[in-house]
């Protein structure tokens, strides 16, 4: 099975990535296409410990920037190392692409070379969030910031089909994120989405508030992308600053000092529970092949679980199943 790594995206590419590919090939049974300026990439692969024969250089001589626009970055930069990655899955030259750079850049060049599955009208990126109960998955984060009631309903359907066969959970829950739990509640777009939930094969059980996120009251959370992604990194901002805070003030008090100390354990769970880096990279589900999207932060293990859950989608037949299931709705 062949990876495709954009090894320009993320805020410490290309190092870290390289370094995440590699601890990918010697862990996993994968090879990696790594794409992106080959004058940076092979001088910092020759410091590691891997197979030559499991990771090859394509060489890419432009990057496209976090800041830059989605769509005429992509039109503009051909030979970025996100549109030449894409284009070796639309070719059937690898099987999955996994970058932490540009979201909206991924987006736009896996919409318009890989296109939609049949059915699905457009993308949403799916996220695995820790819950009181375990993990919920979160669709969309930031994908189509202004969705139709009938592609909330296909997130709902595309969430469905990741929690039964990627994360094992055979009859998963659906719940829409609104401003209350009543179906009266919200905008017309909202009534309407809540209506053709309530009428589909989901479990669907009803609206959840901000408060139930992170509560496990159910297992697939749809949103818009604008809601979304302003809900998850508010949620992230608000665990970094709890976090500088506990430092802060723990360092104040002798006693505070005692007692974080007899709570190690306790917080390393903790943390580690919150870490998005456990958790990988997060699907671009409805495009007609596998992508994954990593956080911009992604250190090394964030990148190798990425590439880990890549070839999990792949193997599993994820996008052979969301195509039944979408046949069926």
């Amino acid at each position: 099975m062949k990876i495709v790594v954009d090894a320009m995206g993320g805020d410490y590419a290309p190092d870290v990535v390289i370094k995440g590919a590699v601890s990918a090939v010697n862990e996993y049974d994968v090879e990696v296409i790594l794409v992106g300026e080959e004058q940076k990439i092979k001088p910092l692969l020759k410091r590691e410990k891997y197979d030559p024969a499991r990771i090859s250089v394509v060489h890419a001589p432009e990057t496209i920037g976090m800041s830059e626009s989605a769509a005429s970055s992509v039109r503009k930069k051909r030979n970025s190392s996100i549109v030449l990655g894409i284009n070796l899955v639309e070719e059937g030259k690898a099987d999955a692409f996994f970058s932490a750079g540009n979201t909206g850049a991924v987006v736009c060049a896996a919409t318009l070379s890989l296109r939609m599955l049949p059915g699905v009208e457009r993308p949403g990126i799916a996220i695995v969030i820790p819950s009181l109960k375990g993990f919920s998955l979160m669709i969309d984060v930031g994908a189509n910031i202004d969705p139709k009631p009938v592609q909330l309903l296909h997130y709902g359907i595309m969430g469905a089909v990741y929690c039964k066969h990627i994360l094992n959970k055979p009859n998963p829950t659906v719940g829409l994120l609104n401003i209350g739990e009543e179906e009266t509640k919200g905008t017309e777009f909202m009534k309407e989405t809540h209506e053709l939930l309530s009428s589909s094969k989901l479990n669907f059980t009803g609206n959840v508030e901000g408060k139930d996120l992170y509560s496990g009251k159910c297992d697939i959370i749809i949103s818009d992308g604008f809601v979304g992604n302003i809900a998850l990194k508010a949620t992230e901002s608000t665990a970094d600053a709890l976090k500088n805070f506990l430092k802060k003030n723990i360092k104040k008090s002798p006693l505070a000092i005692l007692g974080f100390l007899f709570m190690m354990g306790t917080f390393r769970k903790l943390k580690k529970s919150m870490d998005y880096s456990e958790y990988g990279g997060a699907p671009l589900l409805g495009v007609n092949g596998v992508v994954i999207i990593g956080h911009g932060r992604s250190n090394i293990k964030a990148i190798k679980n990425a590439i880990r859950v890549a070839k999990e989608e792949v193997e599993r037949q994820f996008n052979e199943k969301l195509l039944e299931a979408i046949s069926k709705k």
